[in-house]
């Protein structure tokens, strides 16, 4: 749900070992699904019609800036000291209108040799690719509601599920609607990874009918728990646990078989998930020099850095080589109640540098469909909620808080990629707070709306999903 709907903008112009390559895949089957079963589905014509029609995105990275992020301090940044008291950045991309402050300067990792390695790379300041990013500045969870939702427990349900105590999640939600996809892959013989979740559970959640589409839950940036090979096991193993499978399927009463088919799918997609599981491809910290569409893992090392979402988002991309649309994953610790004025610069820094890898590796890396990843792929930021000092720069900790007021209140959110300069809307801002009090413009979207986008720009089914908010309209073109 958006208040208003904003104005919309037309579109400008704009063999090595153990690998497993997408012919390989070809050679492959599949039952769709991260814990698939027989589940039969027809199609929603009308659906399908509009997504042939657009197809605008194929991959999507969503990243949580954990534990509640100070937005104004960074994406909506023209606002009151009190609000913002780093100040605005200098010297920002030509046509950048949002917010951008001057936090989002921090750069040190391109100083010296090894900086200029990363220059080498295509990676540049945040501030020099401000103009290829949008902001919605307005996001809330509950647009109608008096007050903001500043509490850890029930706003990060309201991230994660659009809802307090929601029972299955955002990604759930789009592996679910996702299922079309990945079940015409199937039938035509091709393997196509589902939504993948890297780190927090709490995105994988599902329940009911659809908890066997809760996306594949990984800790960490290794598939090395995850790989199973029936190769490894004797003939007489694998004979043996086949036939337990069909005993036991030929046994069941009518009601139940379908469970024990999902089982039985289940085992089956792990065995043929496990190559792919298994690929060098996949082993991001390995610095192969071995290009990969069009970039190795050595150079992705460069480029990320190491540990945490660092290698987690080298992993999404590798993720992507294999037809995975979307991975989500939890980055920083922004819940600062003290010594935030002197740890953010820091923090980020080093988010800056996350975005300037993206920003840089996704046009060095060629897609399969023709052109970079970066035309075809959107990467967005959320956290559960802002962050406030009541009043002033920081609190008497040097901090910052979150309660029920405005500042709490907006999520300002970033969006990068293609899209974003293919709809001509590289460097706006949609809704607009004022900057004595935050107070909004009368263009709020409310987060749900933001999560239909996201399923509608990958073209997933959401129309069983908050029937009482729609895609946002207008923006993405």
């Amino acid at each position: 749900m958006n208040r208003r709907r904003p104005p919309s903008s037309k579109p400008a112009a704009s063999k090595p070992k153990n690998r497993l390559t997408r012919r390989k895949l070809l050679q492959s089957s599949i039952i769709g699904g991260a814990a698939a079963g027989p589940l039969i589905w027809i199609p929603n014509s009308t659906f399908a019609q509009q997504c042939d029609a657009r197809g605008s995105v194929q991959h999507i990275i969503y990243m949580r800036l954990s534990g509640g992020f100070r937005f104004t301090t960074a994406f909506n940044g023209n606002v009151a000291q009190e609000f913002n008291p780093f100040g605005m950045a200098r010297n920002l991309a030509s046509g950048t209108e949002w917010g951008a402050s001057r936090l989002l300067e921090g750069s040190d990792w391109l100083d010296g040799d090894a900086g200029q390695a990363l220059v080498d790379l295509g990676m540049r300041r945040v501030t020099d690719f401000t103009n290829e990013m949008a902001v919605l500045a307005t996001v809330d969870h509950e647009p109608t509601s008096g007050n903001a939702d500043g509490n850890h427990g029930t706003g990060l349900d309201r991230f994660n599920t659009g809802s307090v105590s929601g029972q299955n999640s955002i990604f759930t939600m789009l592996n679910y609607g996702l299922r079309a996809r990945i079940e015409a892959a199937a039938a035509e013989g091709r393997i196509e990874l589902p939504p993948f979740v890297l780190g927090s559970a709490g995105m994988a959640r599902g329940a009911g009918e659809y908890a066997a589409y809760r996306p594949p839950l990984i800790q960490g940036d290794s598939f090395d728990n995850f790989v199973f090979s029936s190769a490894s096991l004797p003939d007489w193993a694998n004979a043996m646990a086949s036939e337990a499978d069909n005993n036991m399927l030929a046994k069941q009463m009518v009601p139940s078989r379908s469970l024990v088919e999902a089982y039985m799918g289940t085992r089956e997609s792990t065995r043929k998930f496990s190559e792919i599981f298994a690929s060098d491809v996949l082993k991001v910290r390995n610095n192969s020099d071995e290009q990969v569409d069009g970039i190795s893992n050595r150079q992705l090392s460069t480029m990320f850095g190491d540990g945490g979402s660092a290698n987690q988002l080298k992993l999404a991309l590798r993720l992507f080589h294999f037809g995975c649309p979307a991975v989500y994953l939890d980055q920083g610790g922004y819940d600062m109640h003290s010594g935030e004025d002197e740890r953010l610069a820091d923090a980020m820094s080093g988010l800056n540098r996350l975005l300037s890898a993206l920003n840089a590796a996704l046009k060095r890396m060629e897609h399969p469909t023709g052109g970079t990843y970066w035309d075809h792929t959107l990467v967005i930021l959320g956290s559960e909620f802002g962050r406030t000092a009541r009043g002033s720069g920081f609190n008497s900790a040097g901090g910052s808080d979150h309660g029920g007021d405005r500042a709490t209140r907006w999520m300002s959110m970033p969006f990068m990629g293609g899209l974003i300069t293919q709809a001509g809307i590289g460097g706006k801002q949609f809704g607009v707070t004022a900057k004595a009090d935050l107070k909004d413009d009368g263009v709020v979207f409310s987060y749900r709306s933001v999560a239909k986008t996201m399923m509608d720009l990958l073209c997933a089914d959401h129309s069983e999903f908050f029937i009482q908010d729609d895609p946002i309209a207008g923006v993405f073109g």
